[in-house]
């Protein structure tokens, strides 16, 4: 039986000041005299069973529209994200676009000739004889047949005929220790850590494509034998990514050994880290992009980014959305203030896809974003006195970091959002999320077998 808990007055209007409801004023559906007849105590309590369920369907309702789930994550009831208008153009390339047609290779890359000469005139049957000096050209690329490679060493020892010792043949130098050689361990390598793919596709891929048998508990043996290879490799594009003046930085739940942690990535133009770390918190932060990173950090408002100063910071605008769509989605004031923050957002982006085309020139962009960038500070600042305490907390956390959403308007080379980071980061979720999947069906097969 749920007992009422000891909440004072001031407790529990502190909880509801959460959804912005006082708890003197009757709830939807109560009359004044109804409320006003109900024991303090029970107000108080109905009141906080209010407040709790309005959090858990706040909490519920979460996409990737209006929080940092991502997309994979939302059950078919989200509805489809809006589609862009059409723009009235016919499909397929439009006049003007370059056209996309495959290369001829040059003859230098072809391996076999086959040249096709007709024998007599088709009208006459006379005898032909010379080259066609611009014959047509049609080129075909096939994959041979991979046949694996076997090298077998073959080490003698010999018995020196004058005193008996036994004397054994050196192993070369750049003979593999096991049984798989380098271009065979970074195959597996690759399809396992860039394709994603299970232990068990592995090994069925190695046969069928490449016809070579590798036992399943050979698989991750391969795997931790690369990883040890590129630990080096690692290391030189960590420092790499800790000196440019522009980083992504994003995480992500995973799981290391069936123990709790989070996948880091740090993502510039030419270098994407990962890193498996045991924390989500500044330290993670500190130690993927470095203590001492001299450029800007793009990333969400996690808290973990909060030991960068504002100035070197640029927010991501599409979380901002989805923050603004929460506030929507709130109702009331903070339905008005959302809507009014979601429309400077489209605004902005659609002058950036001016820049970004270059239809606009990033000193009309600047010029154009200030009275933008005053108005957003105006709605922060209104939503700041709003009666929602979740929409006032928003409001006040984003106005703290103010100075960095607009980061990218001045300093060339920073994007105004983290989608690099979080496209990095796509195939791991999906990964994932597979591996997720295969343990709950392994999980109701045992249960059945049971």
């Amino acid at each position: 039986m749920c007992q009422s808990p000891n909440l004072g007055i001031d407790n529990a209007q502190k909880l509801l000041d959460n959804i912005g409801v006082n708890i003197e004023q009757a709830p939807q559906g109560i009359s004044a005299e109804d409320w006003a007849a109900t024991p303090q105590s029970v107000r108080q309590w109905a009141m906080t069973l209010l407040q709790r369920l309005t959090e858990l369907e706040e909490r519920v309702n979460q996409n990737s529209c209006n929080s940092s789930k991502p997309p994979s994550a939302d059950p078919l009831s989200v509805p489809p994200r809006p589609s862009r208008p059409p723009s009235g153009c016919p499909r397929g390339g439009q006049p003007g676009h370059p056209g996309r047609t495959r290369p001829r290779k040059p003859l230098s890359q072809v391996q076999q000739r086959v040249e096709l000469r007709p024998m007599a005139c088709y009208t006459c049957g006379a005898l032909l004889l010379g080259d066609d000096p611009a014959p047509q050209c049609h080129q075909v690329t096939e994959l041979p047949r991979v046949q694996p490679l076997v090298t077998e060493y073959r080490r003698h020892t010999l018995t020196c005929v004058a005193c008996g010792t036994q004397t054994a043949g050196d192993w070369p130098a750049d003979m593999p220790t096991g049984s798989f050689g380098p271009r065979l361990q970074a195959t597996v390598g690759y399809l396992g850590g860039r394709m994603g793919m299970s232990q068990r596709d592995i090994e069925e891929a190695l046969d069928t494509l490449f016809h070579t048998e590798l036992s399943l508990g050979s698989v991750p043996a391969q795997q931790a034998t690369v990883s040890a290879a590129l630990a080096q490799p690692v290391a030189e594009a960590q420092s790499y990514v800790q000196q440019q003046p522009a980083a992504n930085l994003d995480e992500t739940g995973w799981r290391e050994q069936s123990r709790r942690a989070w996948l880091w990535v740090c993502a510039t133009p030419q270098v994407v880290v990962f890193l498996v770390l045991a924390t989500r918190g500044a330290q993670g932060a500190k130690t993927l992009l470095g203590e001492a990173f001299p450029g800007i950090a793009g990333s969400d408002r996690w808290s973990a980014y909060n030991w960068l100063a504002p100035q070197r910071r640029q927010l991501c605008w599409a979380h901002l959305k989805r923050d603004f769509q929460k506030l929507v989605e709130r109702g009331g004031e903070s339905a008005r203030l959302g809507q009014a923050l979601l429309e400077q957002a489209q605004e902005l982006f659609r002058l950036w896809g001016g820049v970004r085309d270059g239809t606009l020139s990033r000193g009309d962009f600047q010029v154009k974003v200030q009275p933008l960038r005053a108005r957003v500070q105006a709605l922060l600042r209104e939503g700041t006195t709003l009666a929602h305490a979740k929409t006032r907390q928003t409001c006040e956390n984003i106005l703290h970091l103010e100075v960095a959403l607009w980061t990218f308007v001045f300093v060339e080379g920073v994007e105004p959002t983290n989608n690099h980071a979080e496209r990095c980061l796509r195939r791991a979720v999906l990964w994932r999320g597979v591996v997720l999947a295969r343990r709950v069906r392994r999980g109701v097969c045992l249960s059945s077998a049971s």
